[in-house]
């Protein structure tokens, strides 16, 4: 057995036993996001209704707390002019007052204990579902990893030439998609959980301003949340639309890209133009995908890596081909030089590829980059 096929089978048994740990790691998170999961509704459902018993204790602690200041002014009454009552009558009004200021104690006892119960569900839940995010993030990392180990890096033992090459270029993937998942990671947790967290908060302080403040300012802070929940809205929708935008399969490809490079073009103050030749319409969604997302790779990285000031986006459609120009005046760069960090490249020639079509990257330092694109269409 040559070398190289040794390395390639040591690399197989390695993947194997690789996949066979992960995919028990993700079970075991799985499970242990269920069973917190599982706990947090139970606690919640408790929460709401210690929460409606407080209110209600409250409600009769009032009621019963008013009996007492009149019963206390009835016995004040008796006992300034205790020769005009009999002693049963002095004793049945000081038994009534002492009985309704015991009740009325241990009902603000219970009151006490029921907020001090309430607060722990809150601090619990809120742990919880820390928790419950966490495994999911984690749950959903390990999934990825574990899709590469299964399916991609079987193709990619098959394409490179030998096991070196295929673990650098499989760590490159594994980077490339931790770095997309922790900037989404941290949109999720300093956009829409923060602001969902504030409305929790806000919330809890609507209950409180109505019993102290009256309706008015309550229904004024309920238009605050009512704010901050369209907000939180708001940037869960942009996440998604970064995802993939469901314009792509409503609108087609041209409406969805004209938004996305007018978004870009405001979000990063430069000058995106596009041209459009052809008769435009709709392609199958593999095409409208792929072309979308390699447009959107061609100007990230102009953005990103080139500095550039003004981007040319042209695309030329008919009925057998599409072809796709991205041109800017960013700082350029030798594409014979293969940089480390050069993964969006890589992955652009790979779909491409499979498309069955052709991509050319013309640039050199200093001078700007065209990036051509030609996909034949399957009709």
């Amino acid at each position: 057995m040559s070398e190289e096929k040794l390395r390639d089978k040591t690399l197989d048994f390695i993947i194997g036993e690789m996949v066979d740990t992960v995919t028990n790691s993700r079970d075991e998170i799985f499970t242990i996001g269920e069973e917190t999961r599982t706990e947090f509704e139970k606690l919640n459902k408790e929460l709401i209704e210690t929460k409606r018993q407080v209110l209600a204790f409250i409600e009769e602690g009032d009621k019963l707390e008013q009996k007492v200041r009149l019963s206390r002014m009835r016995l004040s009454e008796v006992s300034k002019q205790f020769q005009k009552y009999s002693e049963d009558e002095i004793r049945e009004v000081y038994e009534q007052t002492h009985g309704l200021q015991m009740d009325l104690s241990m009902k603000r006892e219970k009151e006490k204990q029921l907020r001090e119960r309430r607060d722990d569900l809150e601090f619990r839940l809120k742990n919880l579902d820390e928790t419950i995010h966490r495994a999911e993030a984690l749950g959903g990392k390990i999934s990825v990893v574990l899709n590469y180990l299964q399916e991609d890096f079987k193709h990619v033992t098959d394409a490179l030439e030998d096991a070196k090459e295929k673990q650098k270029f499989g760590l490159q993937i594994i980077e490339a998609q931790e770095d997309e998942r922790r900037r989404l990671s941290r949109e999720i947790h300093d956009g829409p959980a923060q602001m969902l967290a504030n409305v929790m908060l806000r919330s809890d302080l609507v209950d409180r301003t109505y019993r102290e403040r009256g309706v008015d300012e309550a229904l004024q802070e309920m238009k605050n949340v009512r704010k901050m929940v369209r907000s939180a809205l708001y940037e869960v929708r942009r996440i998604i639309y970064d995802l993939r935008p469901m314009a792509l399969d409503d609108l087609g490809l041209v409406p969805t890209l004209k938004k996305y490079l007018a978004t870009v073009e405001e979000y990063n103050d430069l000058t995106i133009t596009y041209t459009s030749f052809g008769k435009e319409r709709r392609l199958e969604s593999k095409y409208e995908v792929a072309l979308f997302r390699l447009i959107q790779e061609a100007v990230q990285n102009a953005i990103k890596h080139a500095n550039a000031s003004t981007i040319h986006v042209k695309m030329d459609m008919n009925y057998e081909a599409v072809k796709i120009i991205v041109k800017d005046d960013g700082d350029g760069f030798d594409p014979s030089v293969k940089k480390d960090k050069s993964f969006g490249l890589v992955g652009m020639r790979e779909r491409v590829d499979m498309l069955e079509g052709e991509l050319t990257i013309d640039s050199s330092p200093g001078e700007g980059t065209i990036v051509t694109i030609s996909l034949p269409i399957n009709s």
